[in-house]
């Protein structure tokens, strides 16, 4: 069967995965763009972006691992969009055109509407579904390939109450927002079922990996 993963995933060393106060010109709310310096440093962000340069290295490495082996996407109603989207048919997400992900992407949400087909391969579908039937829509979409749940930080904890993610790396970067969605809330005991290793980086972020045992 195909693995569920986390990647990229940064959080602040009090454990938030976001600010407070979310809105159309704040996706991170206070923490504005400090949880994801380290990517955009990057080669891989580079490319991505459509720029020259970036940097190596093992934050470049670890970002790389994004894409590959990926054949479907599932996020949260916050990772897709600012509170109250819902209510705005032309919004399409945050990412433009030609989103990122070129893949099926799941938005999990209490207000379905239609699917949106993007440029480059990406098609949101929108779900009211729990998170083991979202995943099982996924599978079948990426077609034998892995699925990628792509956050925000109560949707990868819900897959993680679920037993349903089978890799999943964290990046902790080290500033300390105070306020905001917790990622590790209600996780206690995590360290039981999966086999966990950390490196420090010197752009100053650890990257720590969760492997499910048995896997």
């Amino acid at each position: 069967m195909s693995l569920a993963r986390v990647h990229n995933f940064s959080v602040s060393l009090d454990g938030f995965g976001t600010g407070e106060g979310l809105s159309q010109d704040a996706p991170f709310g206070h923490a504005g763009e400090r949880l994801h310096e380290w990517m955009f440093a990057t080669g891989f962000w580079h490319e991505m972006t459509g720029q020259a340069g970036g940097n190596g290295g093992l934050d470049d490495a670890f970002a790389r691992r994004f894409a590959p082996g990926i054949g479907a996407e599932i996020m949260g109603a916050g990772k897709f969009g600012y509170p109250g989207w819902k209510d705005d048919p032309e919004f399409k997400g945050w990412w433009g055109p030609n989103p990122p992900f070129h893949t099926p992407v799941f938005v999990l949400t209490h207000h379905p509407r239609p699917s949106v087909e993007m440029e480059g391969g990406t098609t949101f579908h929108f779900v009211d579904t729990s998170p083991a039937e979202a995943l099982a829509a996924a599978r079948e979409a990426a077609g034998g390939q892995d699925v990628r749940i792509g956050g925000g930080p109560t949707v990868v904890r819900d897959f993680l109450a679920a037993g349903l993610i089978d890799h999943m790396h964290v990046v902790v970067v080290p500033i300390l927002l105070g306020r905001g969605e917790r990622l590790w809330d209600g996780t206690e005991g995590l360290e039981k079922d999966y086999a966990i290793e950390s490196v420090s980086s010197p752009s100053g972020v650890t990257h720590v990996t969760f492997t499910r045992k048995g896997r």
